[in-house]
């Protein structure tokens, strides 16, 4: 058997080696393949906590296959499968991914995911024996290290694939499902492998601003997975724009080209991005946050080490009667479920039951008792927490990380209370009539806007046409029905991932676009302003609607005709890199756009700031 046809010629084909003959880690003068996997490398990517910009864990990729003679990364794997030595070509990519982990400072604090091909995973196959090993030299955890499992190619029989997977479990590895949603098995994957982190497919996150349906997939995923005590990762997050929809729908680390390309030089790579933590903050929009509402009503209980012998198990127990269950967590302090004291029944009532457990040789470990249970990032909106505990059936109630770190329990009635104080804060902002943000939120979400220069916005300000003719003529009930249709439409146009629309009061109203194009935020206001003169013309009666005016009379008795009741738009662009401006500033210029509009034929004033 020979080399693949694609291996490029400028290397020289080796005598290969019988087959089954280990790839060396490091060239020898009379090696066959002449330092060909020497020539390999590695480079690192960032995988950060989407809230705060702590880097959780780095993504070992290969890189250097060309000048290694190989056409592809896939080719590199595919001809030491075609050799049958696809496990040796594995190992050398892990030494040399747990080399290049290694020369980061932070490296202890992090973890290392490193892929799986597929076809390596044999039942009987010694891979996390020889990784285990392996790792024991550069002095890394088990715990630090995950491996992904890809979508991309046939997992091969299902219980074969299953027991090969609980071989890495039981090796103390964490798993992840990388290029979920793309691929050959889907949820069986997931259902049987019980990963610990699941890798949501660039597809699905490229321009999913402007996509309702990957939105709508990308949710249902992340629901499924949050219930499952799963943690989502999105991949190829490469704008503004696809990180805040990703945040806003519940993912809880990302990956790609916003945070930071792959690159082979460990000295570059970050324990923390700050820029992720910027954008993070700016989404904040209520003055009462949801962490600290949670963050009040968490039960501190102690948790439980994964490596905890079972006679301290069960003395945790019999120490406190109150509790039924306690959280299970690892070396690094991330929480891998509960243990609960129904598990445990059998061996507590047992005669020999808790000798047997004793029993080294024989006896079950606390990790066999270990249940997966719902768990939610401290930042994750406290909605979201609820609808994750409402799918679960008897939960116990929710595991709270803070950088996938444990920090408490919330149990069914404290998160209750977090919902009520949250709606009880948001009342008492919000215009009584529309229930939109008012002024105090529309104030802080502005100075908010303003004093992030290096983000660009749009405001529009908009202000009703002829409201006051139709006021005196129908009564008030109805102009609060005007009022109340426009902040459903402004509702509704609003980009649900960087759209903020806000109630001044009367018939004012305000909205904002964070990062949005110009073009694009006039275009929503273009379409809102025609969708109210469209709508609003059902409330007039027939015979004013035909005439398309309302006769009435100035202060001094002479007669008027008013049109129909419109819309007025003052918009402002706030560019990127601008000089700093007040609220007074924005002020002063909505009032000159906002005669402007008036006049206009489109209802639109548009004007830049700083």
């Amino acid at each position: 058997m020979s080399l693949s046809a694609t291996v490029l010629s400028d290397v020289p084909r080796p005598t290969l080696p019988p087959r089954g003959t280990p790839f060396p880690t490091k060239a020898r003068p009379d090696d066959p393949w002449d330092g060909v996997l020497d020539r390999l490398d590695i480079a690192l990517q960032p995988i950060v906590n989407i809230h705060t910009g702590a880097c959780y864990g780095y993504e070992a990729l290969l890189r250097n296959h060309e000048e290694a003679g190989f056409a592809s990364i896939d080719d590199v794997f595919d001809t030491g499968h075609a050799l049958g030595l696809l496990s040796d070509i594995e190992m050398c990519v892990r030494e040399k991914a747990a080399a290049k982990f290694r020369q980061m400072p932070h490296w202890r604090q992090t973890k290392l995911f490193i892929n799986i091909d597929n076809r390596s995973l044999a039942a009987d196959d010694d891979l996390p024996v020889r990784t285990r090993a392996m790792l024991d030299r550069h002095g890394i955890e088990e715990s630090q290290v995950v491996f992904e499992v890809s979508e991309r190619h046939p997992i091969g029989v299902p219980a074969t694939a299953r027991i090969a997977l609980g071989h890495y479990k039981k090796a103390n590895f964490r798993l992840a499902i990388d290029d979920f949603g793309t691929g050959f098995s889907g949820l069986q994957l997931l259902y049987f492998s019980a990963p610990d982190v699941l890798k949501i497919d660039r597809f699905f996150i490229s321009d999913i601003a402007s996509d309702s349906k990957k939105k709508l997939f990308l949710g249902q995923i992340v629901n499924i997975a949050h219930l499952l005590g799963v943690v989502v990762l999105a991949e190829g997050v490469e704008t503004e724009r696809e990180y805040f929809v990703c945040k806003d729908i519940g993912c809880d680390l990302i990956q790609g080209w916003l945070v930071q390309k792959p690159t082979r030089r460990a000295q570059d790579l970050l324990p923390h991005y700050g820029e992720v933590e910027r954008l993070g903050r700016a989404e904040r929009r209520a003055p009462v946050s949801d962490q600290k509402l949670i963050a009040d009503q968490i039960t501190q209980v102690e948790p439980i080490m994964q490596d905890c012998p079972m006679e301290q198990v069960f003395e945790r127990f019999r120490s406190d009667k109150t509790v039924t269950f306690f959280p299970v967590i690892d070396a690094a302090g991330e929480p891998v479920g509960i243990v609960r004291e129904a598990e445990l029944k059998d061996y507590t009532y047992s005669q020999y039951g808790k000798a047997l457990i004793a029993n080294k040789t024989i006896g079950r470990r606390l990790k066999d008792f270990v249940v997966r249970c719902p768990i939610a990032d401290i930042n994750t909106k406290a909605e979201q927490i609820l609808q994750v505990y409402s799918a679960v059936e008897n939960s116990e109630g929710i595991l709270i990380v803070d950088t996938m770190k444990y920090v408490g329990f919330l149990s069914a009635h404290s998160l209750l209370r977090v919902i009520n104080e949250k709606n009880l804060a948001a009342a008492r902002d919000q215009n009584p009539l529309t229930r939109l943000p008012g002024n105090n939120l529309i104030h802080e979400y502005l100075s908010e806007a303003l004093a992030a220069t290096d983000t660009p916005f749009v405001l529009a300000y908009f202000d009703f046409d002829n409201f006051k003719p139709f006021n005196d003529k129908y009564g008030f009930r109805l102009g609060d029905r005007a009022i109340t249709l426009f902040a459903e439409l402004l509702t509704k146009a609003m980009p649900r991932d960087c759209g903020f629309p806000g109630h001044v009061g009367g018939d004012d109203f305000f909205a904002a676009f964070r990062g949005l194009p110009p073009d694009e935020a006039v275009a929503v206001t273009a379409r809102l302003i025609a969708a109210f003169a469209r709508d609003v013309e059902s409330f007039y009666d027939d015979a004013t609607r035909k005439q398309g005016h309302i006769d009435g009379t100035d202060r001094q008795g002479n007669s008027l005709r008013f049109p129909l009741m419109t819309v007025s738009a003052a918009v402002i662009h706030l560019p990127a890199g601008r000089a700093a401006c007040s609220v007074d500033d924005v002020g002063q210029q909505i009032a000159v756009l906002k005669k402007q509009a008036k006049q206009s034929a489109s209802r639109q004033a548009i004007g830049t700031l700083g």
